[in-house]
């Protein structure tokens, strides 16, 4: 019998010790067990770190707070799985989560699994998939994952070696920072898969990055905002694509979200 293919599950976290113990709770209760959970800890002022003491993973401390993207990197780098997964300290998954994603992205051979996601406040933004797909047209998987709309980097499975091959980091002393490093993924893999029966479950929490609301935080999330759009246009344009749901099919699009909100 083969090995199953070692995960690796990249979980930064500044000041959430509150959140700590119930997602490391939920990794060890995943039913595939191959995993290699490797906390950042980005400077934290609480016990975040302390909160790991007893469960088996690596954990890693920047000594000061240099964001979520330096976690992520400081992630990749530390990393010794085949695949890697970015996963919130806030958030959740199915108990079947890595073991879905890892079925298909082996049978598949493909360079990244999309997971289905559960947005707690926009519920137009739900996406759920109902049978594993693969695709390899580039319009194909940008329709597919809604990449280029719903940036989140949370939803793959990335291949490792393929992210390392590519280059791909995520932009420090940025906010909004999934987008510049999903999009690229998903146009240069050459398959992407689909995955039911994995489902990630997405909160937005009050004072977190994207809901802060003290001016300067604002401020900076507005630009790192319009920094992502003229990234994304450029990439676009030097690829010469175009974004489901942003430049095309934008009637379906706005009819989801009216059609989510009403039966919400």
């Amino acid at each position: 019998m083969m090995e199953e293919p070692l995960v690796s599950v990249i979980i930064p976290v500044y000041n959430g010790a509150q959140y700590v113990k119930s997602c490391l709770d939920m990794m060890m209760n995943q039913s595939y067990k191959n995993l290699e959970v490797i906390v950042i800890d980005d400077g934290s002022a609480d016990n975040s770190a302390a909160m790991t003491a007893g469960y088996p993973v690596k954990l890693i401390r920047h000594e000061k707070n240099r964001g979520l993207s330096a976690a992520r990197n400081t992630g990749i780098d530390a990393a010794q799985g085949k695949y890697i997964h970015f996963m919130d300290v806030d958030d959740e998954i199915n108990s079947d989560y890595y073991k879905a994603m890892v079925a298909a992205i082996t049978a598949t051979q493909a360079e990244i699994a999309c997971g289905g996601m559960i947005n707690e406040t926009k519920n137009y933004k739900t996406w759920l998939f109902k049978k594993c797909e693969v695709f390899t047209a580039t319009n194909d998987k940008l329709k597919a994952t809604f990449v280029g709309k719903w940036g989140y980097v949370w939803r793959y499975l990335f291949r490792l070696d393929f992210l390392k091959q590519q280059n791909l980091r995520f932009e420090e002393g940025r906010f909004i920072e999934d987008l510049m490093f999903s999009l690229p993924a998903v146009f240069y893999a050459n398959k992407v898969v689909v995955v039911p029966g994995a489902e990630y479950l997405y909160y937005q929490r009050e004072n977190s990055i994207m809901t802060r609301k003290d001016a300067a935080h604002r401020k900076k999330r507005r630009e790192d905002h319009n920094h992502t759009k003229a990234y994304r246009a450029a990439f676009c344009a030097a690829h010469n694509i175009k974004i489901p749901g942003l430049d095309t099919g934008r009637t379906a699009y706005i009819l989801r979200k009216v059609v989510k909100w009403i039966w919400k």
